[in-house]
């Protein structure tokens, strides 16, 4: 692919491959689009020039810096080209080159192109091989927070990754905090917060703590559906992950004030449907119709007020809680 920005990146006094003394060793290879290409892709005369030497270049296997030099030309012409991201790794194994410089040159690419899968996992190989992960948490940082990306894939899953390989998890709720705060409906930051809470272990002392901080977050913005999601994970983890809604009556006591004070957000009725049907599961049949009821009309709330977009939904809901209810009349 080519990119509209080549004179920015390369310079408008940029001297061609093929003008260079030092490179007239070297025969370029066109790209072989076969002899009757569908859609011809219109590359700029600067970015075919520069895949011709590479595709020469990798073919002859070529490791030399001249052939560094020209992976960074094409990187930057391209910078989501994984066979040039690999033989630049094979080119740096072979001169023993500096990875720390690499990584600065990284840093300045993923501050350029911080949505690339292929430049974070080149830094991620690097990192691996320098075994020093130093500079991971505030390089993700900053493409998180001060390029006002919040929910960078490619960031989140970098910093994932170096926190759980290097044992970087010390001060990691902190900056998952203050993120929440800055942006409460950042699901990244709620699923960054989970990440970290699972490796900490779910004892109950942990659960009960991780209830109380969602419930005072759901009580700032109700309509939240990162917090209601979170709030649900983490009940779910007791037991052994086999706990059951109702197994925390402070929250089961929340919820319903909410309701009961005139909330209906959708993610407070859906909580309260799931609570209602397990209760009602559990009881014996003659008590659990009055639950039943509650998770009828709240179905019906939610199919022609609340969730209209998803009403077949909330009817099969319902249709499902009936038909396991007379399943278990009939035992």
């Amino acid at each position: 692919m080519g990119d509209s920005s080549d004179e920015e990146y390369l310079g408008t006094d940029w001297l061609a491959y093929s003008e260079r003394s030092d490179w007239k060793d070297v025969e370029p290879l066109a790209q072989d689009d076969g002899p009757n290409p569908v859609v011809s892709i219109a590359y700029s005369q600067k970015f075919r020039e520069v895949f011709d030497y590479m595709r020469a270049i990798i073919a002859s296997g070529e490791k030399s810096q001249r052939a560094l030099d020209l992976t960074t030309d094409a990187l930057r012409l391209n910078p989501a080209n994984y066979t040039v991201w690999q033989y630049r790794r094979d080119v740096l194994r072979e001169l023993k080159a500096d990875l720390y410089e690499e990584l600065d040159y990284l840093t300045e690419v993923i501050g350029q192109n911080s949505k690339n899968y292929q430049v974070w996992h080149h830094r991620r190989v690097i990192v691996e091989i320098l075994n020093d992960p130093s500079n991971e948490l505030e390089l993700t940082e900053n493409a998180l927070v001060n390029e006002g990306d919040a929910k960078n894939y490619h960031a989140w899953q970098h910093r994932q990754w170096a926190i759980r390989s290097f044992n970087l998890y010390d001060d990691e709720l902190g900056f998952v905090d203050r993120l929440i705060c800055e942006d409460q409906r950042n699901n990244s930051a709620w699923n960054q917060r989970f990440f970290v809470v699972k490796h900490l272990g779910f004892t109950p002392e942990l659960i009960q703590r991780e209830l109380s901080y969602t419930m005072n977050r759901i009580r700032i913005i109700k309509n939240n559906e990162s917090a209601w999601n979170y709030l649900v994970g983490v009940m779910r983890q007791g037991d052994s992950g086999n706990a059951l809604l109702n197994s925390y009556p402070e929250v089961v006591d929340f919820v319903e004030e909410l309701y009961q004070a005139g909330n209906r957000s959708p993610y407070l009725l859906a909580f309260l449907i799931d609570l209602y049907q397990e209760q009602a599961l559990q009881l014996k049949a003659s008590d659990s119709d009055q639950l039943a009821r509650k998770v009828y009309g709240l179905c019906e709330d939610m199919a022609t007020k609340h969730d209209v977009i998803r009403r077949k939904y909330w009817q099969y809901v319902a249709n499902h809680l009936k038909n396991q209810l007379s399943t278990v009349e009939q035992k």
